[in-house]
């Protein structure tokens, strides 16, 4: 009986969360329809809703404004709107600062995270892994005295939350996986190890032989 329950869980849990995150994700992105008209709108035109229906449009706008973004015309029109952002009080710092870090995670060219590796954390003798980031900059870095790295130490099992340390090169050990992996180490608590790929095998014909 408990084999069967045990088997059961393994097979049904990440399969639950992951048509769970998928639903959440795909209700988000469904509100674009508010931006439609009322008379446009899916209910009033067909009398129910579509699901997914404002994903699709949300990967419209995003594809649209990519195309739009990437001519000259549309740089223009991009330069224009930040340069009035950027008058605005307020508006200007949050803006400012949310796209730096866009621009660091989503562009070709970014380098969000560079490499993975262990850092001694919260307290010494206990390791946890964080991702390097740079160097300290700025007026921060004329007050660290040594070679210094900046590092994320991202939370689990939400990776998106997390905290900011600088701490000496000498301190850190690199870690021979890559990035990816490292993330799927964190979400998973432990549970799935880099580059074992038959370890959720072995755990699934362990718990047979209960």
């Amino acid at each position: 009986m408990k084999k069967y329950f045990i088997t059961g869980l393994l097979v049904l849990v990440p399969l639950f969360i992951t048509l769970w995150v998928l639903s959440t994700l795909i209700n988000t992105m469904d509100q674009s329809l508010l931006l439609l008209p009322e008379a446009w709108q899916p209910k009033k035109l067909l009398g129910f809703n579509v699901p997914g229906l404002g994903a699709l449009l949300t990967l419209l706008i995003i594809f649209v404004t990519g195309l739009i973004a990437t001519n000259i015309f549309g740089q223009q029109l991009i330069i224009l709107w930040e340069s009035f952002l950027t008058r605005v009080p307020f508006v200007k710092t949050i803006y400012s600062s949310v796209k730096q870090v866009s621009d660091t995670l989503f562009s070709n060219t970014g380098n969000a995270f560079r490499k993975a590796v262990l850092v001694q954390y919260p307290r010494e003798g206990s390791w946890t892994i964080a991702f390097i980031t740079g160097i300290p900059g700025g007026d921060v870095k004329e007050h660290l005295f040594g070679d210094y790295i900046s590092v994320y130490v991202p939370t689990t099992p939400n990776p998106t939350s997390g905290f900011f340390l600088m701490i000496p090169r000498e301190d850190v050990i690199e870690l021979d996986m890559s990035v990816d992996e490292a993330l799927k180490y964190i979400i998973s608590m432990g549970t799935v190890t880099p580059r074992d790929t038959h370890t959720q095998q072995l755990r699934f014909q362990q718990t047979q032989q209960l």
